[in-house]
């Protein structure tokens, strides 16, 4: 009995941290893209069963050492569900970057502080807390800016993690859509066909109507759809484009 009350607890916990998570942090279809299914199994695994099955081991009604038992598996339990948030939230989606013809997905964990602190605008010298925010980049003109972009290349830092080279989506969409490829060629990747079809009978477009440019992210693609004059994003098809 007091097993289930603390796998009642837990799952109570467990259903607040997965909202927060896909319904704040990680938004659809960007969850995907980066790995938090796999991150969540592997925090609500330990959350849920760690909890219960020590207080099932533990429990004996009278026990002297009941409460001190069940305190220290409540902070251990508390510990791994912090620790577990940590990694989620240091690897929440902070950025989906437009460059040249492709996007990318940035964590928060993989734009320093001090690049961030570098930003041309507010919007772009914090990480998202609230899902990914949609920037494209301008590359260097001057060649003092060029210079720093090469040595930043050398220590494995792209512009795509460099957020003084951010500007609005608006401003590069144009340039991205001129790159974008055929929605026809997503027919061909691993449920590229039904994914697609199923989005042009959603949004009553035809496949000329629309173009493709890929997403790059640390786990899995997606396929970002644009207006292909405006370049205006339409969607985010969980099709793998690479």
């Amino acid at each position: 009995k007091a097993a289930s009350i603390h796998l009642c607890i837990s799952l109570a916990i467990g259903l607040i941290v997965t909202l927060l998570i896909f319904g704040v942090w990680y938004p659809p279809p960007y969850a995907q893209a980066a790995g938090a299914s796999h991150l969540v199994l592997l925090l609500l695994g330990v959350d849920l069963l760690l909890g219960p099955l020590l207080t099932l081991v533990v429990f004996k009604a009278g026990k002297k050492s009941l409460r001190f038992d069940l305190s220290v598996i409540a902070l251990v339990q508390i510990a791994a569900l912090v620790y577990g948030l940590s990694i989620v939230v240091r690897a929440r989606p902070a950025f989906i970057v437009g460059a040249d013809d492709r996007f990318t997905l940035v964590s928060a964990y993989e734009v320093d502080a001090s690049d961030l602190a570098d930003g041309r605008a507010p919007p772009f010298q914090s990480a998202s807390w609230t899902g990914p925010r949609l920037v494209a980049v301008q590359r260097p003109t001057t060649e003092e800016e060029k210079k720093a972009l090469t040595d930043d290349l050398f220590r494995g830092k792209d512009l795509e993690y460099l957020p003084r080279y951010y500007v609005g989506y608006e401003q590069e969409a144009p340039n991205l859509a001129s790159r974008g490829r055929p929605l026809a060629e997503l027919r061909n990747k691993p449920g590229g066909a039904t994914i697609l079809e199923a989005w042009l009978q959603r949004s009553g477009r035809k496949e000329v109507d629309a173009v493709y440019l890929p997403l790059r992210s640390s786990t899995s693609g997606l396929a970002m759809i644009l207006e292909p004059r405006s370049g205006k994003l339409l969607d985010a098809l969980p099709i793998d484009p690479w």
